[in-house]
């Protein structure tokens, strides 16, 4: 054993500039997350995400050894978001204030509408997740 790993044993996880991440990999434990609070099994996730064997057990094995450290981070990572999309919000609103369906062009209300059904589900899955954290 060396610093509590077999020597056989490779880390799965290491802290980059966008947080704890898979090694070898742009994939942060926070996506991770996301997927687990949806209630993913964590073999869906592996695939959807390309992750070996090894990485994703590796992942898991992070997550359980380190839970509440990384659930800290994940709720600052998620509380940062949502300011971030709420000054974006904001800001549009205020850049764009007279702005009608009525002006758009059907392409554009097409957009608009697609915008509108992303925003519902991505509401619908963060209140989901708040519904699973809260258990």
């Amino acid at each position: 054993m060396i610093n509590g790993q077999s020597v056989h044993e490779q880390p799965a996880v290491m802290r980059t500039e966008r947080g704890l991440s898979v090694i070898g990999t742009r994939i942060t434990l926070y996506a991770i997350l996301d997927y687990l609070h949806a209630d993913w099994p964590p073999k869906l996730i592996q695939e959807w995400l390309n992750l070996s064997e090894a990485q994703m057990a590796g992942v898991l094995t992070y997550l359980a050894e380190h839970r509440e450290e990384v659930e800290t981070e994940y709720q600052e990572v998620v509380r940062r978001a949502a300011e971030i999309r709420e000054y974006w919000d904001t800001r549009n609103r205020e850049r764009f204030p007279g702005l009608s369906l009525e002006q758009l062009t059907p392409e554009q209300r097409l957009l608009w509408e697609k915008l509108q059904e992303w925003k519902k589900r991505i509401a619908q899955f963060e209140h989901n997740g708040d519904d699973h954290n809260s258990h």
